[in-house]
């Protein structure tokens, strides 16, 4: 049974109310059990059923002990008896029908319960249903009590999957898709990552006897701690782009994801707005993203390699992989790869491969080797072989692409023929304008509408005008960087290789070596490479 806890005030009506009762005695089992914030009850004569479960009189019957209590002073009719359940969270009334000339009160019967020391949780309704409607001869919930409301600790809620793997993904057909569990939570900056919840207080709970029952304490939890945030009132924000997991109950945002050993299917594929830094093998299949730069110190399989800066492959590249990225790219070998770099391309040897670059690409080392497939570079290539003995076709290409220069034909075409629309459009839109201010207000319901006909169209020349130039810029740029273009062998050079420079080639049909080639007035010139 709960503690119960009496105000002086509440002692002091039980006291008064017990008084009343004839024969009482200061040291009766009655004023003893009142003293204890227990409910009196009703003797034997006046409540037959004193033993249902949860009263005075029952528990004493069990004991083996008769108790006979002294009758309270009251116009309820004999048999009427009040029932606390043994937890005082509920008060039962049973009443018995009044006399032929005697009505009940609903304020009879709230004083009947203060008398029995039910103070708190009146079930009003209830009363005065009793009363109006006459319920007699059953028990009836007259009170109850109220349970304590929990409170909640303070907690932060993280805006991100502070887990350190993802659950694999389904698929439609059925098929688990595994190549999404290890991808990392990644922020960018300014970005929210976690929101503090203040702790909220619980409600504390009473039993129909004015016992308190105190709700659990609750706590709030210090600020959070970690690298690479901001603390806004209730709000944390990241810092700065990067890798963002909780550790040991830290938020850490870096910069660097490095992984120590291999990355294989299983993983399938990292993404990460900062560097990546490998130090095992990357095996085919894997798609690896990374905002700022990759460095691969094992081998490199038939793996998709993106890079908002530069690559590095420290053992190279083989088996049909893919490299885009917006620096440079840096490599032992390239092997039956396609790369796309936005800076140079720097290998000891390339094979088979087809590399796109927009300033040169150059091998180093001791082969310093291009053999087989399309290399082209905007500005230079710079190598130390080219070809092998087998005459394996080798192209190499330098300068802008021979369909730019038809493609910057078509931009400047397509872009004076926009002019000579918009010029068009412009005076008839001037004349229209012209008799709108002449006629004011009588203007012409399909004048009035063509003008806004063509002023949508005008817009719509303008975006256009500034698409196409944009792209005649670009194309213009291209052709000047390589106007300069060119080729240069520092070592042997294999029939069957495919020197091209702008717009023109040549295939060479016998072995050479020491060349340097550039384009002039539409005509490749070699000039042979003099070492002092």
């Amino acid at each position: 049974m709960a503690e119960i806890n009496l105000s002086a005030e509440q002692l002091d009506k039980l006291k008064a109310a017990m008084a009343k009762v004839k024969g009482a005695e200061a040291q009766t089992p009655q004023a003893g059990a009142a003293s204890q914030g227990q409910a009196p009850q009703a003797d034997a004569s006046q409540a037959p059923q004193a033993a249902v479960p949860g009263t005075l009189a029952d528990a004493a019957g069990e004991a083996g002990t008769e108790q006979k209590l002294q009758p309270i002073e009251t116009n309820l009719a004999e048999g009427t008896y009040l029932r606390v359940d043994e937890d005082e969270m509920a008060a039962w009334l049973y009443l018995a029908p009044p006399k032929e000339d005697q009505t009940y009160t609903k304020r009879e019967l709230e004083s009947y319960l203060a008398q029995h020391g039910v103070v708190k949780g009146f079930h009003s309704s209830n009363l005065s249903a009793m009363i109006k409607k006459k319920i007699y001869d059953r028990e009836i919930l007259v009170a109850r009590g109220a349970q304590t409301k929990p409170g909640t600790d303070g907690y932060f809620e993280y805006l991100f999957s502070p887990e350190e793997h993802g659950a694999p993904k389904v698929r439609e057909d059925g098929s688990v898709d595994y190549s999404s569990m290890n991808a990392l939570q990644n922020v960018h900056k300014g970005d929210k990552v976690a929101i503090y919840h203040y702790a909220v207080q619980g409600v504390n709970g009473y039993t129909v006897l004015g016992g308190e029952m105190k709700a659990d304490p609750v706590r709030d939890l210090p600020p959070m701690r970690g690298k690479g945030i901001i603390r806004e009132n209730e709000v944390y924000y990241a810092q700065s782009d990067g890798k963002i997991e909780v550790k040991d109950g830290k938020v850490d945002i870096q910069n660097v994801h490095e992984i120590m050993g291999d990355v294989d299917a299983i993983i399938g594929k990292i993404e990460f707005f900062g560097d990546i830094i490998i130090n095992g093998n990357v095996e085919g299949g894997v798609i690896i993203r990374a905002g700022r730069n990759i460095e691969i110190h094992g081998t490199t399989g038939a793996a998709t390699l993106f890079a908002g800066g530069d690559v590095l492959l420290s053992r190279g590249i083989q088996g049909g992989g893919k490299i885009s990225a917006r620096g440079n790219v840096y490599a032992e070998f390239i092997e039956n790869t396609t790369v796309d770099a936005g800076g140079l391309v720097q290998a000891n040897v390339i094979l088979n491969a087809k590399v796109n670059a927009k300033n040169k690409v150059v091998t180093t080392g001791k082969k310093g080797a291009i053999i087989g497939g399309y290399i082209h570079a905007l500005k230079s290539i710079e190598v130390i072989t080219a070809g092998n003995d087998v005459e394996l076709k080798t192209v190499l290409h330098c300068g802008y692409e021979p369909e730019s220069f038809d493609k910057l034909l078509e931009a400047r075409r397509r872009e004076a023929e926009i002019k000579e629309k918009l010029s068009k459009l412009v005076d008839t839109m001037t004349e229209a304008l012209r008799e709108k201010r002449m006629r004011g207000s009588n203007t012409s319901r399909a004048t009035e509408a063509s003008l806004l006909e063509w002023n949508n169209l005008k817009d719509e020349y303008f975006a256009e005008l500034d698409k196409v130039g944009q792209e005649r810029e670009a194309l213009e740029s291209t052709m000047e960087e390589g106007r300069d273009a060119f080729i240069k062998v520092d070592g042997n050079i294999y029939r069957n290789v495919v020197i091209s420079i702008n717009s023109e080639k040549m295939t060479l049909d016998r072995n050479t070596c020491f060349m340097r080639y550039s384009a002039d007035k539409g005509v490749i010139e070699g000039t042979v490479i003099v070492h002092n």
